[in-house]
């Protein structure tokens, strides 16, 4: 029942919707840089990439890549509610570092691991929460930076580097389907099944700053509801809040959840020590 209302709550958002800060945990440990995250039960469990050397871009491409591989260690984080770390599980391997958006069916958490680069490889884990115990279910030659389960029919879905294309496989990593992302708005960093084979995804866009040409990109964050059937954007609003670093909040880790009449949001937007914020809508209701 709550995800059905959560749909529902869902296509009421608007640019107007107000998101209201209700509280700001500290994590007690460094974060890296967060990528995908999951609430189960009190617990949360966050993806991330603690980055050794940066990948550096070629001026021409060299073996297919367009930049170096870098170096780094993907990381599967477990913290409570007052931002203690209580578990830190270490994923992939070589080359391939870089964790993505997760998600949960149930049983499992899925995570996606890959290079640091477009065009690469990735593999895929799934995780028993309980155990803490990882086993890789399969591979695939692209940069995979967000996956989320349908658990009406267990197949999956992954996105590509800036989530131009949408991958669709079943349990047993067989590739059923490849589709462009239609949307423009916002490339996808982390996302959730909700139920009635529809997903909630999150992400930014970085765009020119009119301040200048030496100032950072303004970020622009965002929500889509998609029908997991025909990969379709069902409805998509804006996201404006940002956090103590300067960063959208839907950048990265982003857990969405039903609060009674309005929506609840988690999100861990900054690097290395950083906070998880905690917001709510406050007039879900009242579309203008």
């Amino acid at each position: 029942m709550d995800n059905q209302k959560l749909i529902a709550q869902f296509q009421n958002l608007t640019r107007n919707t107000k998101w209201e800060q209700k509280d700001k945990i500290d994590l007690q440990f460094n974060n890296y840089h967060s990528q995908g995250m999951v609430r189960i039960g009190d617990l949360f469990y966050m993806s991330s990439v603690e980055l050794i050397e940066k990948p550096v871009k070629d001026d021409q491409p060299q073996h297919g890549y367009d930049r170096t591989p870098g170096k780094g260690i993907g990381h599967l984080f477990v913290f409570d509610i007052q931002g203690n770390l209580l578990n830190d599980m270490l994923l992939g391997e070589g080359d391939i570092y870089h964790p993505g958006g997760i998600d949960f069916d149930g049983n499992n958490i899925w995570v996606p691991v890959a290079e640091y680069r477009p065009n690469s490889q990735s593999i895929v884990y799934k995780v028993d929460p309980k155990t803490m115990k990882a086993e890789e279910s399969f591979r695939v030659h692209d940069h995979i930076g967000g996956l989320v389960r349908d658990n009406q029919n267990g197949k999956l879905i992954g996105n590509s580097w800036g989530s131009r294309k949408f991958y669709e496989w079943n349990q047993k990593g067989l590739l059923l389907l490849v589709k462009e992302n239609s949307s423009h708005f916002v490339d996808y960093q982390d996302g959730h099944y909700v139920g009635q084979g529809k997903m909630i995804l999150s992400g930014i866009s970085e765009l020119p700053n009119p301040a200048g040409h030496n100032s950072k990109p303004y970020e622009l964050g965002g929500l889509a509801l998609i029908d997991m059937k025909t990969l379709d954007t069902i409805h998509e609003a804006p996201i404006t809040e940002y956090s103590p670093q300067g960063h959208v909040i839907t950048r990265n880790p982003v857990f969405v959840e039903n609060a009674g009449q309005e929506i609840r949001l988690y999100a861990v937007p900054d690097d290395d020590h950083g906070s998880m914020l905690i917001y709510e809508t406050s007039n879900l209701n009242n579309k203008i």
